[in-house]
């Protein structure tokens, strides 16, 4: 069987039509536009992190290198060499050959030079004067974390090493042995030269890259970093060890070197909300443009949609109108299109309707009903000889009769038998309250009580939030009335009937239970099989006719069940529905 639309509403095609046709193209064109935006957005802003950071090795290589050719030029100063190298018999010799040439370059130098904070020569040349530039190799010096290490290199080339743990970040020197040239003294010499660490720190701190970076150097620990949590002035820090946040990404450059003994690498962690807020702004600017490009196709399409649908469900509910011989036009107006011209239609053959309808058959009607209006007075004329309302004011009056007396007990159950018998004979609706068929139980129950006294109890059970549930008339009290009659009547000693209902999940669980007389298997059967037959009602009373009327109202949602044995008693089992 082919797919087809015609058992399609129209509303549900306009739908339908529209997710085809604009929905569906619209999502799936800007998913595809904004994956491939921030893809690229993503790989920019990432190039853009990886070139700040290669300017950023650049600049930091510069600077060291720089510092390294400064360090190299004392290094090889022959003049420096020679006066520290010198015995001095007097201090003013000394301080005549530092005025001639030491003051100039150890003072000037790092004025000159904008990548040296300081120069400093180190000698354990005991007739030197330890001041401007020149230091004295003691023992302070001598326990120096960098002078042990310098003095345990075998090479002769420059170490950049960090010290100055005084504060977060130290400072970094170029330090290295003075042996360029051969001396008969056999005085130590170093040369520190001191990087300018606020240059270092504008370099590495560069604005345009909005994260924590850290200087690593060849065995991965941090010997600089602008990241605040970070303290490395209590001894090496493993750039391994840091933990960083889910939400930070992390990049490096390659390792370089600055000179054949150090290497160095650059690390920098970005917060993911740095690195994608230009690809948020794209993805905000791609979901305000799909908003706005369904907003148009949308707006039309209700529009043409309402257009059509409103009519036709107008020509609808006329035509249903008809059906129940209400032959009313449609008042709109003049239209061409072809919903237009099937209004015009339907009110022509509406008009022409109900003119064969009035000319045809409204007599044939008329007469008919005059022919049932007068069957209906002659029924009535005969029900008014046994008017209901004759029985009620007989039993008033017997009811008050006895309250004058005093005979209460007898009242209440001329009181319960009038309630029973207004019930069973006035049908003005056909379904009642539980709370209401519970009050007819025990109005039933009552005078059973008034005529066996102690041979028969009962117990009625509800749940008080179920007693504004709705169920047929006299549907309950048909089987407890039967429990009473035939169930404890014949029983000598008496007997108990319990009725307990329920509701659950909008279904009723009754149970109707009595020790009474019970029935024979047969008997059992035969009840059990009126809800397997589809008989007329005819005349038949009691079980059968509850049976019956259950059947029409709920069809196979009612649910009975009867068990009973001789001298045990009876238990019947309800389920119907029930309106919530």
């Amino acid at each position: 069987m082919k797919p087809s639309l015609n058992n399609v509403r129209l509303r549900d095609k306009m739908l339908l039509l529209y997710f085809l046709a604009v929905f569906l193209p619209i999502l799936a064109t800007n998913i595809i536009f904004y994956t491939r935006v921030t893809d690229n957005v993503k790989n920019q802003r990432i190039q853009d992190i990886n070139l700040t950071l290669t300017q950023i090795k650049n600049e930091f290589t510069r600077e060291l290198q720089d510092t390294l050719e400064i360090s190299s030029e004392f290094y090889t100063d022959h003049m420096l060499y020679e006066i520290i190298e010198t015995s001095y018999p007097h201090p003013a010799q000394y301080i005549t050959a530092y005025d001639s040439y030491l003051r100039r370059i150890l003072h000037s130098g790092s004025a000159v030079y904008n990548t040296v904070e300081g120069i400093t020569v180190y000698s354990d040349n005991p007739t030197l004067l330890y001041s401007g530039g020149i230091s004295l190799i003691d023992d302070a010096v001598k326990k120096e974390p960098w002078y042990e290490q310098i003095m345990s290199a075998e090479q002769t080339q420059p170490l950049i090493i960090r010290h100055g743990e005084n504060n977060q970040q130290g400072k970094m020197s170029v330090i290295r042995k003075m042996d360029y040239y051969y001396s008969q003294n056999e005085y130590t010499k170093l040369l520190k030269v001191d990087v300018r660490m606020s240059t270092i720190r504008q370099i590495l701190g560069n604005r345009q890259l909005q994260g924590n970076v850290y200087l690593l150097n060849g065995s991965g620990e941090i010997e600089y970093t602008t990241d605040p949590h970070v303290n490395v002035s209590k001894g090496a820090v493993s750039y391994a060890d840091i933990e960083l946040p889910d939400e930070y990404l992390e990049f490096q450059t390659p390792s370089f070197m600055t000179n054949h003994l150090n290497s160095w690498t650059i690390a920098a962690a970005i917060s993911k909300d740095v690195v994608l807020y230009e690809v948020r702004q794209s993805r905000n600017f791609i979901i305000t443009l799909t908003c706005l490009n369904f907003l148009l196709p949308t707006i039309v399409l209700i529009w043409i949609s309402r257009s059509m649908n409103v009519r036709l469900i107008r020509i609808l509910k006329h035509m249903k109108r008809v059906k129940n011989q209400h032959y009313d036009t449609i008042n709109d107006s003049e239209t061409i299109d072809e919903i237009g011209q099937l209004t015009y239609e339907f009110n022509r053959m509406t008009l022409q309707l109900k003119s064969l309808i009035n000319d045809v058959y409204v007599a044939d009607i008329q007469k008919k009903n005059l022919e049932i209006e007068r069957k209906e007075a002659q029924l009535n004329a005969l029900q008014s000889q046994i008017n209901p309302h004759f029985l009620f004011n007989t039993l008033e009056t017997i009811r008050m009769r006895s309250l004058m007396k005093e005979e209460e007990e007898t009242s209440k159950i001329i009181h319960n038998l009038a309630k029973i018998l207004r019930n069973s004979l006035v049908w003005k609706r056909d379904m009642v309250t539980l709370r209401e068929e519970v009050e007819f139980i025990h109005c039933f129950l009552e005078i059973q009580r008034y005529r066996f006294g102690d041979r028969i109890n009962y117990e009625v059970m509800i749940h008080p939030e179920d007693k504004d549930r709705l169920i047929p008339k006299m549907s309950i009290v048909t089987f407890v009335e039967n429990a009473a009659l035939h169930g404890i009547e014949p029983v000598k000693h008496g007997g108990t009937i319990k009725v307990n209902m329920q509701v659950i999940d909008d279904l009723m669980y009754c149970t109707i239970m009595d020790n009474g007389a019970g029935m024979p298997t047969e008997q059992v059967n035969r009840i059990n099989a009126y809800m397997s037959k589809d008989e007329d009602m005819g005349e038949r009373i009691g079980i059968q006719n509850v049976i019956y009327r259950m059947k029409l109202y709920y069809g196979a949602n009612f649910k009975f069940t009867i068990e009973s044995e001789p001298g045990i008693g009876t238990y019947v089992s309800i389920i119907i529905p029930v309106d919530p």
